[in-house]
């Protein structure tokens, strides 16, 4: 959402790393897989809607291989593209902590307390 009231869309899912899916080609392409009705495109085409602006529509999209629990996903999404990694990551943790202070971990989510990012700056290697 490009106006003030910043009503963004966030979807998530988790792959079955079984499926074909996510797993190499063995023919010209995979089965697909992911959010099939993730945002209906009558509402993207409609005259001033609060997602396209000039013609123009921000899509943020997050790899996580860290297990980062979904109650943080939307923490996680808001931060400024535009901030280093490392400092994006360090905010990631901070939020983790807060909540795991506040909230006793679900059972669903992983029992450790350590996260990895998956999502590093390489190109200085």
């Amino acid at each position: 959402d490009q106006t003030p009231q910043q009503r963004h869309i966030i979807d998530s899912f988790r792959p079955d790393v079984r499926s074909s899916s996510f797993q190499r080609p063995r023919s010209e392409m995979n089965i697909a897989s992911g959010i099939p009705k993730f945002f209906p495109l009558t509402m993207i085409q409609q005259e001033d809607n609060p997602y396209v602006r000039d013609d123009t529509m921000f899509i943020k999209v997050m790899v996580n291989f860290g297990n980062i629990p979904d109650r943080v996903l939307p923490y996680a999404i808001s931060l400024n593209p535009g901030l280093p990694i490392p400092i994006q990551q360090k905010l990631i943790e901070q939020e983790i902590e807060e909540i795991e202070e506040k909230v006793p971990q679900q059972p669903h989510e992983t029992d450790s307390y350590e996260y990895e990012f998956g999502c590093e700056d390489n190109s200085t290697r």
